[in-house]
C-alpha cells in the first residue's frame, strides 16, 4: 500500500501525526484547526476556521501559534496549506506565510499554497 511504500523510501519514524484543536463556547464549537505532521519534519494545515461572528478576536492566530510550537517541538520545519481568495489568502502572510503558487481554480477564484520554515 501507498504507507508503506512512503516508509521504504521515506525513512521517518512517524508517517503522521494529527495535531487537532477546537476551541468551543456552550458547547459550540466556534473554531478549530485541522493539521498534521508528517515525515516528522513537515507540518500540513488541511482547515482553520473560525465562526463568523468570533472573527477578529484572535482565535485563529492563536491556533495557528499552538499547532506551530507543537509541531516544533516534535521536530517540524516547514508547514505548508492552501486557501482560496477569499478564505484566508491575507491571513496567512501576517503570520510569516509565503505564497509559492497560485492556481485558477475554480474559474473566477484563485487558490493559494503558502509555506513557512519553522
Amino acid at each position: 500500500d501507498l504507507i508503506e511504500f512512503n516508509k521504504k523510501n521515506v525513512p521517518c519514524k512517524n508517517m503522521k501525526i494529527d495535531l487537532n484543536y477546537s476551541i468551543k463556547q456552550d458547547r459550540k464549537t466556534i473554531a478549530g484547526i485541522e493539521s498534521w505532521l508528517y515525515f516528522d519534519n513537515i507540518l500540513h494545515i488541511a482547515f482553520l476556521f473560525v465562526e463568523e461572528e468570533y472573527r477578529q478576536k484572535d482565535l485563529g492566530s492563536y491556533l495557528l501559534a499552538k499547532v506551530e510550537q507543537e509541531a516544533k517541538d516534535l521536530g517540524a520545519k516547514l508547514a505548508h496549506l492552501d486557501t482560496f481568495d477569499f478564505q484566508a489568502s491575507k491571513f496567512y502572510p501576517k503570520y510569516g506565510y509565503e505564497a509559492f503558487g497560485i492556481l485558477d481554480c475554480p474559474a473566477g477564484f484563485k487558490r493559494y499554497y503558502f509555506k513557512k520554515e519553522l
